[in-house]
Order: C-alpha cells, then sequence, then structure tokens
C-alpha cells in the first residue's frame, strides 16, 4: 500500500488544534483534525504516532487513518477534514417549467389510438417526439407530475 506522509504548516497544526479543543464541530470532523495532528511527521511535531495506535486510541479502522492521510496530501486540508461535496456529481436539470407545462398539456390530453390511458413510458417517448426535449426517462417524467399533481389519468406501469 503506498504510504502517505503528512507534513503539517504551523497554521495547519493552529487551525487543527482550535477545532479539537473548542467550539462545535462535527464528531467526524474532529477526529480527522485529530488523526492528522497525530500523523505529523513535520518538524513541528514532537511526538509522533503510528496510524494503528491513533486507530486503537480513537477506536476507528487503521484503514481510514490511510484514507484522511490520502485525502490530505492528495486534496488538501479541507477535504482531509471531510469538507467535500457528495460522491456523485451535480447534474443540471433537464426538466425546465416549459418542459413540465407543455408534459403537464400532454398528459392531460386524449391517449394515441390503441390506448386507454396515458403511461409513464407513453409519455416520455411522445414528449421527445414532439420535440419538447432531446431525450428524458419515464422516471423524470413521474417526477414532474407527482411534483404538479396532474398525474390523474396516467398509468404508472409502463
Amino acid at each position: 500500500m503506498k504510504r502517505y506522509v503528512v507534513e503539517l504548516e504551523a497554521r495547519e497544526r493552529t487551525e487543527l488544534a482550535s477545532i479539537t479543543r473548542r467550539g462545535s464541530h462535527r464528531s467526524q470532523k474532529v477526529i480527522n483534525a485529530l488523526i492528522l495532528l497525530n500523523c505529523d511527521e513535520g518538524e513541528l511535531n514532537e511526538q509522533r504516532t503510528t496510524g494503528e495506535t491513533i486507530a486503537g486510541v480513537l477506536r476507528i479502522s487503521a484503514r481510514r487513518v490511510d484514507r484522511v492521510k490520502k485525502r490530505f496530501v492528495e486534496n488538501g486540508l479541507e477535504a482531509a477534514l471531510g469538507n467535500r461535496q457528495g460522491r456523485r456529481p451535480r447534474y443540471l436539470r433537464k426538466a425546465d417549467g416549459e418542459f413540465e407545462a407543455r408534459l403537464v398539456a400532454l398528459s392531460c390530453g386524449d391517449p394515441p389510438d390503441g390506448h386507454a390511458q396515458w403511461s409513464l413510458r407513453l409519455l416520455a417517448d411522445r414528449a421527445v417526439e414532439l420535440g419538447f426535449i432531446d431525450s428524458v426517462s419515464h422516471e423524470t417524467v413521474r417526477r414532474v407530475l407527482r411534483k404538479t399533481r396532474s398525474n390523474r389519468g396516467v398509468a404508472s406501469a409502463g
């Protein structure tokens, strides 16, 4: 396994120490700060501790110690403390207000020949055919209709 060396600057040590001593912080942030302070191999740390010892004292896994060290080395202090966005990327919404209005109007109309009522998949396909949107899933259609409470005549099975 790759070994990550944590070397904290004086400013970083001061910030981490203040997180561990006072204020109200999330417990995970305090634990991560303690990990970094104890793993510091810089010249400002007089007392060096191994990852296994830190894990035993804090009652966490040694793997977590390694992950925090890795995040610090690769992404910096903020990422190591846990101040990062979720792992899932943010997506731009495809369904804007105009699309939603058109979809609701379409769902209120008569279903196509051979169908007793609109299905979510049928609505999604028809919205693409009519050029309301380039592509859309039946799940997006379901969310839009649920949000607008316009699913009265729509069958949920596709």
